[in-house]
């Protein structure tokens, strides 16, 4: 039987470990702490991608930063209120190991709702894109939001779907960096992190 934690949002990642784990929250008593980890893609391109461990899978007086790991999880997403809301996004990990060696895993399945306006546009060399804010119910009555980008022929079909359709994707997680303006004379190097979709279905 298929484990019901994955049904609609399952994450494989494999890569290196890049930063120790800090204390992020408790949960029903249970310790969790935050890392990041950095994955490879084929264009040599490295995305650093926050996960989010359960204290049982790891040993918090030990750093792991060099270290291969592997884990499986499910992504997910919180508000952070500090003045204005702001989405956060990590990876929830269910399994954590500690490999010897491994080949760049990055790969997302997600099934949820369409829950925003589709943007669609080009770039300055013609290339269709389109961006999308997919809702991922979770078994306990909580839902992730899910920034979600599609291009080439997936976006010029994203373009047509309409708020509340269900469909499902499979592609990977990316992270990218960005310059937010904060004010005439301020600005804030920000990390921003999505789903490029490699292939969509409409439900």
């Amino acid at each position: 039987m298929q484990d019901e934690r994955f049904q609609t949002n399952e994450v494989l990642l494999e890569g290196e470990s890049i930063s120790d784990f800090s204390y992020h929250h408790t949960m029903f008593g249970e310790d969790f702490y935050m890392s990041t980890m950095a994955v490879e893609r084929l264009s040599y391109v490295v995305d650093e991608i926050p996960i989010v461990v359960s204290k049982q899978f790891i040993d918090t007086r030990f750093s792991y930063i060099g270290k291969v790991v592997s884990i499986r999880g499910q992504f997910r997403s919180f508000n952070e209120h500090q003045g204005k809301r702001k989405l956060k996004l990590f990876v929830f990990v269910k399994e954590f190991a500690v490999l010897q060696q491994a080949d760049a895993k990055n790969q997302i399945f997600l099934d949820g709702y369409i829950c925003k306006e589709v943007g669609y546009r080009k770039t300055p060399l013609g290339r269709d894109i389109a961006d999308l804010l997919m809702a991922v119910n979770r078994s306990y009555k909580r839902s992730d939001y899910i920034p979600c980008i599609c291009w080439g022929r997936t976006a010029y079909c994203a373009e047509k779907l309409e708020v509340g359709t269900n469909i499902q994707i499979w592609g990977r997680i990316q992270s990218r960096e960005y310059v937010k303006r904060l004010s005439d004379t301020e600005i804030e190097q920000r990390i921003a992190y999505e789903v490029s979709v490699g292939r969509l279905n409409v439900m």
